[in-house]
């Protein structure tokens, strides 16, 4: 019976959960932006008080590894390789698109296709697309949205868009009826460890040393506009 901790940072939601044996025993989120840094280890004390559990008693740690927020994920990551290195625990790393999708398909009677997509700036998003057993169609990739996109897809087959990039592509696809739109559907912790559990029971583990988070693109800093 796997007790995973799991930690999502990858956008400006903040999301903790533990699970065991591939259940949820608990799961907290915040949507403050900028909260990762100040409050992600107080959202681990929260889950680990509310199920009574020690961390030496973790099986493993498992993080949202990317795409997303070049900052939640640096912070994310480094919070878990820490807890693995001071814990003596395996990491295990999943691609945030497909915690989305996992989430979203814990309801998705009719089998419709699964494109997350995290807002990357300007019309561009982080994507993948998946079918109902998660396997996937599409590789992760930026993708600058217009309104050819995925239009042969959208032809034949029904395809659900969510996450907090999907929003400026829903006017582009108004006339598209295979073109779904879920909304307010955020990264959770809870997602993460359900695919975590999956790993742990294959030994799908990362090198603690060596991981980083998968970025996708570099990151590339503004400098501050001259205050006049």
């Amino acid at each position: 019976m796997p007790k995973i901790l799991s930690i999502e940072t990858s956008t400006t939601v903040c999301s903790v959960a533990i699970t065991v044996d591939g259940q949820t025993l608990a799961s907290q989120k915040l949507f403050l932006e900028k909260s990762h840094s100040t409050l992600l280890t107080v959202l681990i004390e929260q889950v680990v008080k509310q199920t009574k559990l020690k961390l030496s008693e973790l099986d493993a740690v498992a993080v949202s590894k990317g795409p997303g927020s070049y900052t939640g994920l640096r912070i994310g990551v480094s919070t878990v390789k820490g807890l693995c290195y001071a814990l003596d625990k395996p990491l295990i790393g999943v691609n945030t698109l497909l915690s989305l999708a996992n989430e979203v398909n814990q309801d998705n009677p009719e089998g419709a296709l699964l494109c997350p997509m995290i807002d990357a700036r300007r019309m561009e998003v982080y994507t993948a697309l998946y079918d109902s057993n998660l396997s996937e169609i599409q590789p992760t990739s930026a993708k600058i949205l217009d309104k050819s996109s995925f239009h042969e897809t959208l032809l034949s087959k029904k395809v659900l868009f969510f996450g907090n990039g999907a929003e400026k592509f829903s006017p582009l696809k108004e006339e598209s009826p295979n073109a779904l739109f879920l909304e307010n559907i955020t990264p959770s912790g809870w997602s993460v460890g359900l695919l975590a559990h999956e790993s742990f029971l294959k030994n799908d583990f990362e090198d603690v040393a060596y991981f980083d988070p998968f970025y996708l693109k570099d990151f590339v800093a503004t400098k501050p506009k001259k205050v006049l």
